[in-house]
């Protein structure tokens, strides 16, 4: 017998059908003797749509009401699952988060978890009794629910996972596991057997929409083996495929990896955008100055260059943020030069990041000049380089994007089986 977690996204739970199937799922686990948690997200929509009924009704809103609002999304689906799973001869019950309790901190809206008790959880669990958990909320410090971000519900399932001491988070979704990149970009990407927890981590952060980064590093500080699946396969088919596993993609250890590649993906990302400064007074301090004024107004910095002039009196720097906190942080550049000199300061928001990631990029040598001498013969200038142990990323035009993955994809032979 097994300790499973099951996590069900919100396309997973989109109405009472695909909640039935999904429970279907959740029934196969029990009957093969598994203790066994259920974490779910609201259903597809709803979280975005109860954001919105915040933003309709005040603008400057309550961070602590508005969590009120959008966790009553995933306490709909809990409930739903429960009664599904009971109507199938499953004993059942729905949990929220103050009732475990998972304890978070007082960041309202984006909170992280500070503890987890999982006394009373084990003990039902112990007795068949599955556990309906509803995903991405939690009991803050001053007793009123708290919501831990978006993309929040594998967070809850990968923490309690490694709460349980469960054997595996078993992560549902529209996929049937992680890709060597975008199959919708490249026909002949392919579903990767196992990623290492640090694959997976470049690869969320960098642009792959599979798994929420927070979780993943979750996984990786707690060892908490993740398999990636698709809730839409038959529920009643096999489920044992190659490595006795079922047919998805199993985050773990690097060292359960017997071959490691050089190259594992790549991944993209079209929500970038780049600012640059030029001629900047080069002196101690200055760095410090724009970029603790843009960490102050919660703008996270990306990418980073800096070209100090021949002479050593100015320096042109250029970093990457989001697109969404794009004009808001050209706006305080542009507050800051009152403090900071600077001749000019300029941006674009039409820019793209493409990145190589794999963990055998440790032991190999020129993988980075490939990938420039190949993006060169097609003509993709590159804007900006930063690396790791395990990958590059480069800037380049949006018009490129879909190009630079087909051609970095290709000459890695990833599309190789």
């Amino acid at each position: 017998m097994s300790r499973l977690v099951m996590k069900f996204g919100g396309t997973s739970v989109a109405d009472l059908e695909r909640i039935r199937n999904a429970a279907r799922h959740v029934k196969r686990e029990v009957d093969a003797g598994n203790e066994v948690a259920v974490v779910v997200s609201a259903m597809a929509g709803e979280t975005n749509r109860l954001v919105s009924l915040c933003r309709e009704a005040s603008l400057m809103h309550d961070a602590r009401e508005y969590d009120s609002v959008v966790a009553s999304g995933e306490q709909v689906t809990s409930g739903l699952m429960a009664i599904v799973l009971q109507s199938m001869g499953v004993d059942a019950r729905s949990w929220l988060g103050w009732q475990i309790p998972l304890r978070t901190d007082a960041a309202h809206s984006v909170a992280r978890i500070a503890d987890i008790d999982c006394r009373a959880l084990i003990e039902r669990m112990g007795r068949q009794q599955v556990a309906v958990v509803a995903g991405f909320q939690g009991l803050a410090p001053d007793n009123r629910v708290a919501t831990l971000g978006r993309g929040g519900s594998d967070t809850s399932a990968v923490a309690l996972a490694a709460a349980l001491g469960a054997e595996r988070c078993d992560i549902y979704t529209d996929v049937d596991g992680v890709y060597t990149t975008d199959p919708r970009i490249v026909a002949g990407a392919r579903r990767l057997p196992k990623v290492a927890f640090e694959e997976m981590l470049e690869m969320a952060s960098l642009g792959a929409k599979v798994l929420q980064v927070r979780s993943v590093e979750l996984a990786m500080v707690h060892g908490v083996r993740t398999f990636v699946r698709s809730s839409f396969d038959d529920p009643d088919a096999p489920q044992t495929g190659p490595g006795n596993l079922p047919v998805g993609t199993l985050i773990c250890d690097e060292d359960e990896i017997v071959e490691k590649q050089l190259v594992t993906g790549i991944a993209y990302s079209r929500d970038e955008a780049k600012i640059t400064l030029r001629r900047v007074e080069d002196r101690p301090g200055v760095a410090a100055a724009i970029f603790g004024a843009l960490s102050d107004a919660a703008i996270n910095v990306d990418m980073i260059v800096q070209n100090v002039s021949e002479d050593g009196r100015t320096t042109d720097i250029t970093f990457t943020v989001t697109t969404a906190d794009y004009e808001r942080a050209l706006h305080l550049i542009e507050n800051l030069r009152t403090q900071v000199k600077m001749e000019s300061v300029t941006g674009s928001a039409d820019v793209a990041k493409v990145s190589v990631i794999g963990i055998g990029m440790r032991s190999h040598a020129g993988v980075a000049a490939e990938a420039f001498k190949a993006l060169a013969a097609r003509g993709i200038n590159i804007q900006l380089i930063t690396t790791s142990e395990i990958k590059i990323s480069i800037l380049i035009d949006a018009a490129y994007t879909e190009l630079a993955v087909r051609t970095l994809h290709s000459i890695y032979d990833l599309d190789k089986t």
